[in-house]
């Protein structure tokens, strides 16, 4: 079809005969994303509340099925780019936030943080200089004052407002750390994400970014996975994976949209979430409580 045919096919949405709306609905959600533009433009077009609300639904199914197709595409790929699956999450409910434009954002962050960097400074030294920058110089701190807020899974959100949660706040740390080549990862602790320095030589300390990049040890682990009286388990001290980062977020923006009794949400979230899930893929006891 063209431009002109696709045009036309949205019009007839208006149709009195039920029959012949739910052939045209059907034809346009089976081609998908490309007819967003021209259901734009007929939304904008009519003084029909009722035609308005069936194209706006329309669109929320297309953008989300695009949301599914995008998680399902980087979860097979190996989930190697972490901002790319936090920009899909934001993508549900920003469908016009540009990835490209993201990237640029974070690498000013880098650039901010550089500057006053060097590279020769102890381990030690290096999570000062970092967490001089991104708590003083760019301003991020933790959002204690709407702690549930959905906005606190959505990266751009937090890079435009400069408060996030536990995991969002270590996402950006982290990859502001990765372009200065420091050995720094996420860590999925009960209750609490964190991050963890660990180089080759055999340094390793943990970060909590939450509390303006407080350095602990393994045993300040131990003493907190005990105080819990739950297992220790080795997932609580190593690196964790991309996909489990994102997986975290989604079941952090969950709980959210729980908090909110947006059930709606909540369903179409969890569904993203099967779509990164492994197989066999249980709960585990660090994403039982989020943060």
């Amino acid at each position: 079809m063209n431009d002109n045919e696709l045009k036309a096919l949205i019009s007839l949405l208006d149709d009195e005969d039920r029959e012949v709306v739910e052939h045209v609905e059907q034809q346009i959600r089976q081609m998908g994303g490309q007819m967003i533009p021209f259901l734009e433009s007929e939304w904008e077009g009519s003084f029909n509340p009722a035609l308005q609300k069936r194209i706006e639904e329309i669109i929320h199914d297309l953008q989300y099925e695009s949301v599914l197709d995008r998680m399902r595409d980087w979860k097979n790929g190996g989930g190697m780019d972490l901002l790319e699956g936090l920009w899909i999450i934001a993508t549900y409910q920003y469908p016009d936030l540009s990835l490209d434009k993201l990237k640029q954002e974070v690498e000013q962050l880098f650039y901010d943080v550089w500057v006053d960097f060097k590279a020769d400074m102890h381990p030690d030294e290096q999570i000062k200089a970092m967490n001089s920058a991104f708590f003083s110089k760019l301003k991020f701190a933790p959002n204690t004052k709407h702690f549930h807020s959905p906005a606190n899974s959505m990266i751009n959100q937090v890079l435009e407002s400069r408060r996030g949660n536990p995991i969002t706040l270590c996402v950006l740390y982290m990859l502001i750390a990765k372009r200065l080549n420091l050995p720094v990862y996420g860590v999925n602790l009960p209750n609490l994400f964190v991050l963890t320095y660990k180089n080759s030589s055999g340094v390793q300390f943990y970060i909590n970014v939450f509390n303006r990049g407080l350095v602990f040890t393994t045993k300040d682990i131990d003493q907190y996975i005990d105080q819990l009286n739950i297992k220790r388990l080795d997932t609580f001290y190593q690196p964790c994976t991309n996909a489990d980062i994102v997986r975290r977020v989604l079941r952090n923006l969950t709980l959210a949209f729980e908090k909110n009794g947006d059930a709606e949400r909540v369903r179409e979230v969890e569904q993203i979430l099967n779509t990164v899930r492994d197989d066999g893929d249980g709960l585990p006891l660090s994403d039982y409580t989020q943060r």
